[in-house]
């Protein structure tokens, strides 16, 4: 399909007409967002002065016996650094500086511009922060409740090995004292706050921040730089051997092994790696979240499963956050999802389908409503009417509101322009 200028002029007036700000009830929505965030937030602080449950233990095991590492290779101020301030920092410059991309139509306003890179901004911080505060939260709420003695308990707590006798709670009562479990009440370490901190080893909080922020900027990146694994977008012109052809013009008659050794340079002509300096890129904040949580294993901070199983919560806070507000790495081209509609900013409720006003029958048909452009200047919600092919006609392209251009492509190729989409 080929579009018209008609399209073109038509398309253009509404982006045009999109110059507006948000309903203040969506603002207020996104606002009460990050209230909640905070909420959450705070509510995690608060539990780092919350004594935790300590579980009894045993002077004679190895697991808990080893010293006290003054200096750690990441101490908890570095760690806000790397998995908070650094994973904000850049979210910003890639938000400000690459965003909206090159395929911004000529004559946008530059205020529909810097709109889209404040909105990529804002939910970028908003998805940052959504995995961290759940990583935290989950976190500090689980330390509290298990009350797991750390690998170096033993050295924080200083035991009162003269009045032994009176902190067993358990094990074996024979005469070898060694089988005994003793209550936290044997420890004679006059900091609350050190001996409090050897009893929250399960799950690892520097694991868990690390993998929420640095693998949601890893996720982030990847996103805006198109770095992915490539994939074939299927399409009906896969089903015509006049374009599997390694030379379509030459009109051959092929046999049906020649028919599938064109097809398959057709389709390896569809898609190519991404260059390795992006991947590298991309990859760089996994790996410092590795480098992070490695780190709390030779500090003596915490034993192996607490690690792995910080690591793995934080990775899944950061992958269902980044997907909550972020299209799909492959078929997203780099943008998050649009704002909510306003008349469903705070609750859709049973009946509808998510947080955004469904376009009216009659213009998914394209046939546009009685009035309808009058209806658009007051209700921006509104789309126009679709640039797709005839009712009668079967389109196997994305129902989304893209535009298609001839780039030049053989056969007839078409170019979607999803930013004219996602400018609106």
């Amino acid at each position: 399909m080929v579009t018209t200028a008609a399209d073109m002029d038509r398309s253009t007036s509404f982006i045009r007409s999109q110059k507006r700000r948000f309903p203040l009830k969506v603002v207020l929505s996104y606002t009460f967002d990050w209230i909640v965030l905070v909420i959450l937030a705070l509510i995690a602080l608060a539990f780092e002065f919350i004594q935790p449950n300590r579980r009894p233990f045993s002077l004679n095991d190895p697991n808990i016996s080893f010293p006290f590492t003054e200096h750690e290779t990441v101490p908890t101020w570095l760690l806000v650094i790397l998995s908070i301030i650094l994973p904000a920092a850049l979210v910003a410059i890639v938000a400000l500086l690459f965003v909206p991309g090159a395929t911004v139509p000529k004559g946008t306003p530059h205020s529909l511009v810097w709109r889209r890179k404040l909105w990529e901004l804002h939910v970028g911080w908003l998805g940052l922060a959504l995995a961290l505060v759940s990583a935290w939260f989950f976190t500090q709420g689980m330390k509290n409740m298990f009350g797991k003695p750390r690998p170096d308990l033993l050295a924080r707590c200083i035991p009162d090995l003269d009045n032994m006798e009176k902190y067993v709670v358990g094990g074996f009562s024979g005469e070898d004292p060694l089988g005994r479990l003793y209550s936290a009440a044997i420890c004679q370490q006059t900091s609350k706050s050190k001996l409090r901190d050897g009893f929250r080893s399960f799950p690892s909080g520097h694991s868990s921040l690390s993998a929420a922020g640095l693998v949601y900027l890893s996720l982030f990146l990847a996103s805006k730089f198109a770095v992915t694994i490539p994939f074939v977008v299927p399409s009906a012109d896969q089903n015509k051997p006049r374009d599997h052809a390694a030379f379509p013009s030459r009109g051959a008659k092929q046999t049906a092994h020649g028919q599938h050794n064109a097809q398959i340079l057709s389709i390896r002509r569809q898609a190519a790696a991404p260059p390795i300096y992006l991947l590298a890129a991309t990859l760089a904040p996994f790996c410092l979240s590795i480098f992070i949580a490695a780190s709390r294993w030779w500090n003596f901070r915490h034993h192996g499963f607490d690690i792995l199983f910080g690591y793995l919560m934080g990775l899944l806070c950061s992958v269902y956050s980044f997907r909550y507000y972020h299209l799909p790495i492959q078929r997203g081209a780099g943008w998050a999802w649009g704002a909510r509609s306003s008349d469903r900013a705070f609750w859709a409720g049973v009946g509808r389908v998510g947080y955004v006003q469904e376009p009216e029958m009659s213009s998914l048909l394209g046939k546009p409503e009685q009035n309808s452009d009058g209806a658009r200047r007051h209700n921006p919600d509104i789309p126009p009417p679709p640039m797709g092919p005839p009712p009668n006609q079967v389109s196997h392209r994305p129902t989304n509101r893209t535009m298609e251009y001839d780039a030049g492509y053989g056969n007839g190729g078409q170019f979607h322009d999803v930013e004219m989409q996602r400018m609106q």
